[in-house]
C-alpha cells in the first residue's frame, strides 16, 4: 500500500498543472515549491482544473487512511497477553483512527476549497499518529512479540513526528513568504518519507515475527 500511494502521488505531481502559492505562472510540480496539498486543489494556481492530480490524491488518501484503520485495528490483538500492552495498544489504535480519518478528509477537502477544513483534517494526521507512536513505542519496548530494535524505529518515529507538530505550531505558514514555503514543503515531504518507511519497518517486523507463523 505505501507502494501504491507513492507512485500515485508521482503521477500527480506529473500531471500537476502548475503554480505554487507564491508563483502563479510556475510550469508543473516543484517538489520544493508545492505542498503536497497541492495535488488535491481543484484549480491548480496557474488557473487551470486539476481533476486528474486531484482524483489521484483522493484515491491515494483514501487508501491510505482504509488500510491504516485495518492494520492497527488488528495490532491490539498481538498484546492482549499483558493487561498494559493490551490497553495502550487500544489507545494507540483508537488514534490512529483519528489520524487515518484525517488522511481521508484531507483528500477529500480541497485546500482551494475549503482551507480551514482541510487544515483541521491535515494536521490532525500528525497529532493523532503522534500518540499512536508514543503508545506502541511503549508497547513494542515492552513486548517479547518484537525484537527493541523495532521500538527504537516507533520512538524514532514518534519524535520526528513530534517536531514535525512544532513546525505546524510554530513555524511561519507556508502562505507568510516563499522562505517560509520552501521550509513547510520540505519538512512535510520528510516526514512523509518517514511515515512510510516507519510503516514498512514496523510491517516488516510483524511479518518475521513468531506469532504471526
Amino acid at each position: 500500500m505505501v507502494a501504491i500511494f507513492i507512485i500515485l502521488q508521482i503521477i500527480g505531481m506529473m500531471v500537476y498543472p502548475g503554480g505554487t502559492i507564491h508563483d502563479k505562472a510556475a510550469v508543473g510540480y516543484s517538489f520544493s515549491n508545492n505542498l503536497f496539498s497541492d495535488l488535491g486543489i481543484y484549480t491548480a494556481y496557474n488557473g487551470e482544473p486539476n481533476y486528474l492530480s486531484m482524483a489521484l490524491f483522493i484515491i491515494s488518501l483514501t487508501l491510505v487512511g482504509t488500510t491504516f484503520m485495518l492494520y492497527y485495528l488488528a495490532l491490539p490483538q498481538l498484546f492482549k497477553e499483558d493487561p498494559l500492552n493490551y490497553k495502550l495498544s487500544i489507545l494507540g489504535t483508537i488514534f490512529a483512527f483519528g489520524g487515518s480519518i484525517g488522511l481521508i478528509g484531507t483528500g477529500l477537502t480541497p485546500a482551494d476549497l475549503v482551507l480551514d477544513t482541510h487544515i483541521f483534517f491535515a494536521n490532525n494526521i500528525f497529532y493523532c499518529f503522534m500518540i499512536t507512536a508514543l503508545c506502541y513505542t511503549i508497547v513494542i519496548f515492552r513486548s517479547d512479540i518484537l525484537e527493541k530494535k523495532y521500538a527504537l524505529g516507533y520512538g524514532i518515529f514518534f519524535v520526528m513526528i513530534a517536531l514535525y507538530v512544532g513546525v505546524l505550531e510554530w513555524a511561519p505558514p507556508p502562505r507568510s513568504s516563499q522562505s517560509a514555503l520552501v521550509f513547510q514543503v520540505i519538512t512535510q515531504k520528510l516526514i512523509v518519507l518517514t511515515f512510510c518507511l516507519a510503516i514498512v519497518y514496523q510491517t516488516f517486523g510483524f511479518s518475521k515475527s513468531k506469532i504471526l507463523h
